[in-house]
């Protein structure tokens, strides 16, 4: 005989939301790349795709919206957007948890970005503000500025660039994550730049546990090239949330050696990782070169399904 079921209550709920299931990502050795240096050395990366919207982005922009909710700055189901310029990833993020939490997402992005992306935010139901493709970035941020400045009832401007909730979103999870996950024992982290949120929050984290940590920052090697996500800081508007005093040192990555990495850690490695992650697995493994012993922790920020259709990338 069926019988209704009980409902359970919160204390007996079995399932868990998204924020919750958000961080506590492996840390996985790399097996091949861990040949080429000295045994005493270990190269390790954090696999962020584990994340709900795939990325690392899904830390800062959880940490950031929950950050103005708790302000009053958005409400649940309320008639102010969030809106963000955006490469792609942390506007999947913010899509993900607005999706959730009932927060309406208007993103700027450049139209040159992959059609994976576009297709997933407009899944996601983002609203989604095309910039010219000859601007990068930079452009789509400034777009998101004047319409910010234009209707200020109608958006609240996460501004991650320049948000502080976006480095503390990593001092608070990234990085713990990596201490523990080490048992202390890390002694250099290597990052790519984007906004510089997850080198600023982890590298402050790590010297605040041990001031000896070397921390690496990442980025290409000129303001023309081909590395979605990654900013050139020299020739780019530069972060308010970056400070080049966090950082020991930066290692600069061509795009032709970071296509070739990517394609090794998908058929070396089994890692099927965005270009990001090939650009910090490259830095990563010059500075272990380096080392007769150490543990270099990198953090691979996302996968590669959104990047199926840049041919480019993995043909060789």
């Amino acid at each position: 005989m069926l019988t209704t079921p009980r409902l359970l209550t919160p204390t007996r709920l079995l399932g868990r939301t998204l924020p919750q299931t958000t961080g506590n990502t492996p840390l996985l050795r790399l097996e091949r790349l861990q040949a080429e240096i000295s045994p005493r050395v270990q190269l390790l990366a954090k696999a962020e795709w584990h994340n709900p919207s795939g990325s690392v982005k899904a830390r800062a922009a959880l940490h950031i919206l929950q950050s103005a909710i708790q302000r009053g700055d958005l409400t649940p189901h309320g008639q102010r957007r969030l809106l963000d310029s955006t490469s792609g990833n942390t506007g999947i993020a913010y899509a993900t948890f607005g999706a959730s939490m009932g927060i309406g997402v208007t993103l700027a992005m450049p139209a040159n970005v992959s059609p994976e992306r576009i297709a997933l935010l407009r899944t996601l139901g983002a609203e989604l503000i095309l910039t010219d493709p000859l601007e990068g970035s930079d452009g789509a941020m400034l777009t998101a500025r004047r319409l910010a400045a234009e209707a200020p009832d109608r958006y609240w401007y996460a501004n991650q660039y320049d948000n502080p909730a976006n480095w503390q979103a990593h001092y608070k999870t990234t990085g713990p994550e990596i201490w523990q996950q080490t048992a202390g024992q890390v002694t250099h982290f290597v990052a790519v730049m984007g906004t510089s949120g997850t080198l600023m929050g982890v590298g402050r984290f790590l010297r605040s546990r041990h001031a000896g940590v070397r921390i690496i920052a990442v980025q290409p090697s000129g303001p023309f090239h081909g590395l979605e996500g990654m900013k050139h800081m020299a020739s780019s508007l530069r972060p308010a949330i970056y400070q080049p005093d966090v950082h020991d040192e930066v290692i600069t990555v061509s795009t032709e050696e970071v296509y070739a990495m990517t394609r090794r850690l998908a058929r070396e490695e089994g890692l099927f990782t965005g270009m990001s992650s090939g650009a910090a697995a490259l830095a990563a493994l010059q500075v272990a070169r380096r080392l007769e012993e150490g543990v270099v922790v990198t953090l691979f920020p996302d996968a590669g399904f959104k990047y199926l259709s840049h041919e480019e990338l993995w043909q060789a």
